[in-house]
């Protein structure tokens, strides 16, 4: 070994592989090779200049120019690169023969839209997930009934809410509007518009359910990222999550960019994710 010798998950990090977390479970789960012998040791160095490293039998070798893309991800899709039930998935919106490394930057849930990232840098992607960066990710979503500023709900949302057995940190919650079932309608059609399957909407409530109900637009900051969190947070205090949409990571917005389409990165852009 050389004194350039890397860990591992830190070498594959740099291939553009997925983030080091992504990367050692890539490599727990046998599919790493160093020199052409499997190795699910966490903790393996490598010399770049002299080791051949293999992820699925394919040598990998860094990056020279890192690639990140902003995804407007429609709703319907899962946020994996291929899915073994054959479900639509982002890696079916994004130029993936082009660059091939690119992997996603966390996840929304299939009937979420909005912002999606991709990128080539793993040490990007660690950036912008790890809870000490606190980076901001804000959320558009209409809510079914009418949620005030004074309320119960409104404190426990901003102050801190108990799900998944912990309490979330506080956000910033800011209420858009509240409106009737007519209007509720209009955000559906254009929500679902782009949909990867017509039947997609039919997870929602039935409209017989909703057509007396109120309903509130509201725009969440969050800081963390656990599994459905917006979704579970309202559904602790009394609201259900009908439809929503990612709208910005750090200070980086998503804008006009048209659902289902995908634009590249500058730096001052990924600079934007991270104040």
């Amino acid at each position: 070994m050389s004194n350039q010798e890397l860990r591992l998950q830190k070498y594959l990090a740099r291939c553009g592989i997925a983030s080091r977390r992504s990367c050692e479970k890539l490599i727990t789960e046998g599919r790493i090779s160093v020199n052409d012998k499997i190795t699910t040791k966490m903790g393996t160095k490598v010399d770049p200049e002299n080791d051949v490293v293999k992820f699925d039998g394919e040598v990998i070798k860094p990056t020279n120019e890192n690639i990140t893309l902003m995804l407007n991800k429609p709703a319907g899709y899962v946020s994996t690169m291929n899915d073994p039930q054959g479900r639509p998935c982002v890696a079916d919106l994004i130029p993936v023969d082009e660059y091939p490394s690119l992997f996603p930057v966390g996840r929304l849930d299939r009937l979420t839209r909005g912002m999606l990232i991709f990128t080539t840098d793993g040490q990007l992607g660690q950036d912008l997930l790890h809870p000490k960066n606190e980076v901001g990710k804000k959320y558009e979503a209409v809510i079914d009934g009418e949620l005030t500023s004074s309320s119960e709900a409104y404190k426990k949302l901003t102050e801190g809410v108990e799900i998944l057995g912990g309490k979330t940190s506080p956000s910033k919650l800011k209420i858009l509007e509240h409106f009737g079932f007519d209007k509720y309608l209009e955000f559906e059609n254009e929500f679902f518009k782009n949909c990867a399957t017509k039947n997609d909407s039919s997870a929602l409530p039935k409209e017989k359910d909703l057509i007396d109900k109120k309903f509130s637009r509201v725009e969440i900051e969050i800081h963390e990222g656990k599994n459905r969190q917006v979704r579970r947070m309202f559904e602790a205090v009394g609201f259900n999550v009908l439809l929503l949409k990612r709208i910005s990571i750090g200070n980086l917005k998503l804008d006009n960019l048209e659902c289902g389409k995908w634009a590249k990165l500058k730096d001052s852009d990924i600079e934007l994710m991270k104040e």
